[in-house]
């Protein structure tokens, strides 16, 4: 049986949508100017976050994205961020999850990253 393709990306600044599902923010640090109540979120997965060191490193520069993929998904397999992981995991098995992140650009975040890995690739 194929993975389904249960999770997607958007930015905590979209309003939400009932198609959203489970939401969960998926940065170390709460975004600027969202409120928690306007945020709407089920979950807060910080551990699940990129380190602080990759962040400041890949600054979201196009050109890096493929390498902050790689070293992510190595942080990843630390036990911390691999528990999140499969917390993330488990609400896409029950359905719609939608990963959150403040990113400008979510199509070159962490976000995509873990998309990626829960939908199965």
């Amino acid at each position: 049986m194929a993975a389904q393709k249960n999770a997607r990306v958007r930015r905590i600044y979209d309003d939400p949508e009932n198609s959203d599902g489970t939401r969960v923010l998926v940065d170390r640090v709460w975004p600027r100017g969202v409120s928690k109540d306007k945020a709407e979120l089920d979950d807060w997965a910080k551990a699940v976050a990129p380190s602080t060191e990759l962040r400041k490193w890949y600054s979201h520069d196009p050109e890096k994205f493929e390498e902050f993929s790689r070293r992510y998904r190595e942080e990843l397999k630390a036990e911390e961020p691999a528990e999140a992981l499969e917390s993330l995991r488990g609400y896409a098995k029950k359905g719609r999850l939608t990963l959150l992140t403040a990113a400008k650009r979510d199509d070159i975040s962490q976000a995509t990253v873990l998309a990626t890995i829960i939908n199965g690739g």
